[in-house]
């Protein structure tokens, strides 16, 4: 057990995103975007069954689901050090996994550079509200900050369904009820169905992964809760056809019209290096007005982007607004406002 708290504590004191154990290398740590060896040796099979081992006696959980199926995911929390998030899976018959490093403390979000037109949503009264963005992009410590705010200037039940919760909200002025999937409920579907009688004002759904969460999910947002919900797609315009293509042909054009009554705004987000060596988020923000949700309802996609770009005056920003920003600010190299850009050829041109 010292070995591993010896990994987990250099990872929380390099302030590293992510910890690697996987045979054929060193012990790894990702920071600011780079891996970066801590371990002396490479490892081998026995090393890293071992390593695992003792994560699962450390979180008090039984690999039994692992060994079974080849991947977990899970997090546990070592008390005066920080809250850690588990992706174990296996790899060319080797047992290897991934540690998130979660602090214990919920991020203040100006420090993070997360903008007060995102923030702002904590004040919607009701609504769907989409985050968008790669794994790793930064979506979970946005919502938490969205959460946390909500938590200390409203008086509501919200209700989290994570896999696994990874920031622990205390309550403030709301009640946060905080259900981790296959451990305090059995799936997204099932969970979502029983909250809605659970007396929420606010639901922050982890993931929406089957059209039959999706649409349980409009119904939430339609009945006048507030659903923050998450979607692993790029952009405003995929998470939209995210959404209507999860259901048959003869379905989405009731699901466009849904859609476009109770969609309030998608947030896309992408983690960029910074020339100071760190990591900084850059944001495409949509918010739903009658333009917009008319081209939903006419199956006109396709033109949303320039919706965006022209949304300017009511706090919309689309991704390549969003860069150059960060370019003129000098938070970002050219190259990389280019490399991330959607439409890097028109971006050069502006900048």
């Amino acid at each position: 057990m010292t070995e591993l708290m010896n990994y987990l504590e250099q990872a929380v004191a390099n302030q590293a995103s992510d910890l690697f154990l996987v045979a054929g290398g060193p012990v790894s740590i990702k920071k600011e975007g780079r891996l970066c060896p801590i371990g002396v040796s490479r490892l081998l099979p026995p090393d890293t069954a071992s390593l695992i081992n003792k994560i699962y006696e450390l979180a008090d959980r039984s690999p039994e689901h692992y060994t079974t199926t080849g991947d977990d995911d899970f997090s546990f929390a070592v008390p005066g050090l920080a809250r850690f998030r588990v992706n174990a899976y296996k790899q060319r018959s080797s047992q290897a996994a991934v540690v998130r490093v979660v602090s214990f403390d919920i991020p203040d979000w100006q420090s993070i550079h997360i903008p007060p037109q995102v923030m702002d949503l904590a004040d919607a009264p009701h609504g769907m509200i989409l985050f968008t963005g790669t794994a790793g992009s930064g979506k979970s410590t946005t919502q938490a900050c969205i959460i946390d705010r909500i938590n200390r200037t409203r008086d509501c039940h919200i209700i989290t369904l994570e896999d696994p919760i990874e920031f622990l909200h205390r309550n403030q002025r709301s009640i946060v009820s905080q259900r981790e999937i296959a451990i305090d409920t059995a799936d997204y579907l099932s969970a979502l169905r029983a909250c809605l009688r659970q007396a929420p004002d606010v639901i922050l759904l982890g993931e929406m992964r089957d059209a039959e969460t999706i649409r349980t999910a409009i119904t939430a947002a339609e009945t006048g809760h507030t659903v923050i919900a998450t979607l692993h797609t790029n952009g405003a315009v995929n998470a939209i056809d995210r959404v209507i293509d999860s259901f048959p042909g003869s379905q989405q054009t009731q699901i466009r019209i849904q859609l476009g009554a109770v969609l309030r705004t998608v947030v896309s987000q992408q983690m960029l290096p910074a020339k100071d060596g760190s990591m900084i988020p850059a944001f495409e923000i949509m918010h739903m007005n009658s333009a917009i949700r008319s081209l939903i309802r006419d199956n006109k996609n396709h033109q949303i982007n320039n919706a965006i770009t022209a949304g300017r005056a009511e706090g919309m920003i689309s991704m390549d607004q969003s860069l150059s920003c960060l370019y003129r600010e000098g938070l970002i190299t050219k190259e990389t406002a280019l490399a991330y850009a959607d439409y890097p050829e028109q971006l050069q041109r502006q900048l």
